[in-house]
């Protein structure tokens, strides 16, 4: 990229099996100038993880060092207070990309995205080149997107989706939301957001 060039730092979130990750895939695999922030976790890697491409997956007591020692932008323990489901974000895996140019799209839950607007009020960085993107999930179809899943239990759903009740409530705060529809759709939903990003950055220069 140009140096020229804002580099964009895009920020999705959205309710569990609302299609994040999958459009965070995509775009890197189809726009070679967008890399994905790795996020970390504590949790154990599900089937076909791997470690450092999907995320980062620390042991407890290495992420709990790792907050002590203020290596994250951002963290959170989600779905309850069990060791093994902290998530974060490290800072060095978003500073240093975008000091050196580089698009970055990456999901986190809310309240991660809460963090990092915190974390833009003091880091003129992330203030300038972050733009927020959530993906707004009517009930039924974010139901059936978790039993298709088929990666978590009756109990596991019915909590995760008392957490999307509280998550929707947070879209407005977002600089632009996503209606999901097909794949397809909120692709293209996702490809005309970053188009009218890259033209705010340019235009705030």
């Amino acid at each position: 990229m140009s140096d020229q060039v804002t580099p964009i730092l895009l920020v999705l979130a959205g309710p569990a099996g609302s299609g994040k990750s999958t459009l965070c895939d995509r775009l890197v695999h189809e726009d070679p100038t967008f890399t994905r922030v790795v996020t970390t976790t504590s949790r154990p890697p599900r089937p076909g993880e791997i470690n450092g491409i999907h995320y980062h997956f620390f042991k407890p007591e290495e992420f709990e060092q790792r907050i002590a020692a203020g290596e994250f932008l951002e963290w959170a323990q989600v779905h309850g207070k069990n060791r093994n489901r902290l998530y974060g974000t490290l800072a060095s895996s978003v500073l240093e990309p975008l000091k050196a140019g580089r698009n970055l799209i990456m999901s986190v839950d809310v309240q991660g995205v809460e963090s990092f607007r915190r974390a833009a009020r003091i880091n003129p960085l992330i203030a300038r080149n972050m733009k927020t993107v959530f993906i707004v999930v009517d009930h039924e179809r974010l139901v059936a997107r978790m039993r298709d899943r088929a990666q978590d239990n009756e109990a596991e759903i019915a909590g995760r989706m008392k957490t999307a009740e509280r998550e929707l409530r947070e879209a407005h705060k977002f600089d632009y939301k996503i209606p999901s529809a097909s794949k397809e759709a909120d692709y293209a939903k996702l490809l005309a957001i970053i188009d009218q990003a890259r033209g705010n950055l340019a235009g705030g220069e």
